[in-house]
């Protein structure tokens, strides 16, 4: 129990040190970061990959209403657990090249941000589930509105706007539940046990996935985010891109498939459909983009419309295939992200047209940039293909046109990604790149680090597959008994 609230809180007591640590505010959010990802590995190693939700904490917090903070992790929190304490530190390393103005604030809101996401990922309780997903907007919204680029405050307003009225749907369906709950409190465990008729879970569907397909994003509910990751500094769109969009993954498996099987069963269909035309929109648009950022933040929208494919796909693979495939796009877009950024540091451009040659005067940029390309497009050997194969085999067990149809990312994915690549690193110098540095210090430590998860995890993923593999089962078998009962 200790050590689940010190994991939850230790980066809110960071957030506060750091609010006042002045110029040494960079130094003591990495400590922090590091001190947190050094408890999370501690209680990964303490962890029994089985069905049960262990490190359990239960303790009474509005009594008159129902509601505790009740949090736990199984297997598949674990997995999201390890990827935010991972990428966070990651994160706060990558922007050591960069002077923002009131650093204090700026790291003291990513320490903030990261309590939130634990929050989320941990939360046993409706009620502090919704807690979390509001708190990890507010310091993310602020990021983006202070460090953000030219136009940031519409863009910013607009993402404000998607994700609060997202939100708000959820609540209402989360009040919902908790008046149709005979024992008048939010636990998780409660709502999974609510009898629902089928029109009901259906309007329960609606209100939940609304709010996650606005966070993932999925096609139609995707607009906010391109501009967005365009317009962020990139510590923001790392943030975003690499865990954030995750909480809307992980709703969707935690809350979403538990408490309304009918529901799915109903409109998940149409949830898949969503999903592929997301595919082979983003994609599409992905082809024309002038812009290597806006590239990959399209390139974001068609990997996670698979990921989203194979869980509403609703069958083991599909379901391993998005627990892997959540850690490795986190990993590779971070990734991503931080190449164009060390590109913009040095010619202040991503235009993809005004590059080319890099590869001639940064050989090491240039080699870890392939990887995590090689990553993104699933090359076997490689951290992406495990988890995109199980997807796409888990959606072909649901329909094979769809399967065909949502392949087409791979393949798209490949294109885009090498033209890029080609464009940006290969071919001859020119009066921009002539100059180009090579990367030093905490920018080799950063590509290195996850160019080394990229291998080891597509050379050997089986942990990860044990980690989740029996919280995965039991979900399936939990949800496939209720929707048996309610047929």
């Amino acid at each position: 129990m200790e050590q689940l609230l010190l994991l939850i809180f230790l980066p809110l007591v960071g957030a506060i040190v750091t609010a006042f640590a002045g110029k040494s505010a960079k130094i003591v959010s990495t400590i922090f970061s590091v001190v947190s990802l050094g408890l999370a590995l501690v209680i990964a190693c303490n962890f029994i990959p089985n069905a049960s939700t262990q490190f359990e904490v239960n303790l009474p917090w509005i009594a008159d209403l129902g509601i505790n903070f009740h949090a736990g992790i199984d297997g598949i929190s674990m997995l999201v657990v390890l990827l935010t304490n991972l990428l966070v530190p990651i994160i706060i390393l990558s922007s050591y090249n960069h002077e923002y103005r009131n650093p204090a604030a700026f790291y003291a809101l990513i320490l903030f941000m990261q309590c939130g996401l634990l929050l989320v990922f941990t939360a046993l309780d409706a009620f502090l589930f919704y807690i979390g997903w509001e708190a990890a907007l507010i310091p993310i919204y602020f990021i983006c509105a202070i460090w953000g680029g030219k136009d940031r405050i519409r863009i910013n307003m607009k993402f404000f706007v998607y994700t609060i009225a997202g939100s708000l749907f959820m609540l209402m369906g989360i009040i919902y539940l908790y008046l149709h709950n005979p024992v008048q409190n939010f636990d998780i465990q409660a709502f999974y046990a609510l009898n629902l008729d089928g029109a009901q879970q259906g309007w329960i569907f609606w209100a939940f996935f609304i709010a996650f397909a606005i966070k993932m994003p999925i096609f139609p509910f995707h607009t906010w985010q391109p501009d967005t990751y365009t317009a962020a500094p990139t510590q923001g769109t790392m943030l975003l891109s690499g865990i954030m969009l995750k909480m809307g993954i992980y709703g969707v498996i935690r809350w979403l498939l538990p408490i309304v099987p009918a529901g799915v069963h109903d409109w998940g269909q149409v949830a898949i459909i969503l999903s592929i035309i997301g595919i082979v929109y983003a994609s599409l648009i992905a082809f024309t983009q002038k812009d290597a950022k806006r590239l990959v933040a399209y390139s974001s929208i068609a990997h996670v419309g698979l990921i989203s494919a194979g869980i509403f796909a609703f069958n083991q693979q599909g379901m391993q295939g998005a627990m892997v495939q959540m850690l490795s796009h986190g990993i590779n877009v971070v990734g991503l992200f931080f190449v164009l950024d060390i590109i913009f540091s040095r010619v202040k451009t991503n235009k993809i047209e005004e590059l080319g040659g890099i590869a001639k005067v940064a050989p090491q940029l240039a080699l870890t940039f392939l990887i995590i390309v090689l990553g993104t497009v699933a090359l076997p050997g490689t951290n992406g293909f495990i988890g995109e194969f199980l997807l796409l085999m888990g959606v072909y067990n649901y329909g094979i046109w769809a399967a065909a149809i949502a392949g087409l990312t791979i393949i798209f994915g490949a294109v885009y990604m090498l033209r890029m690549y080609q464009n940006v690193m290969l071919g001859e110098t020119n009066s921009l790149t002539i100059t180009f540095t090579d990367i030093k210090g905490t920018e080799k430590l950063v590509l290195y680090t996850i160019c080394a998860l990229i291998i080891v995890l597509g050379v050997y993923p089986k942990p990860i597959l044990h980690l989740t593999e029996a919280s995965v089962q039991h979900l399936l078998e939990q949800v496939n008994q209720k929707l048996n009962t309610v047929n």
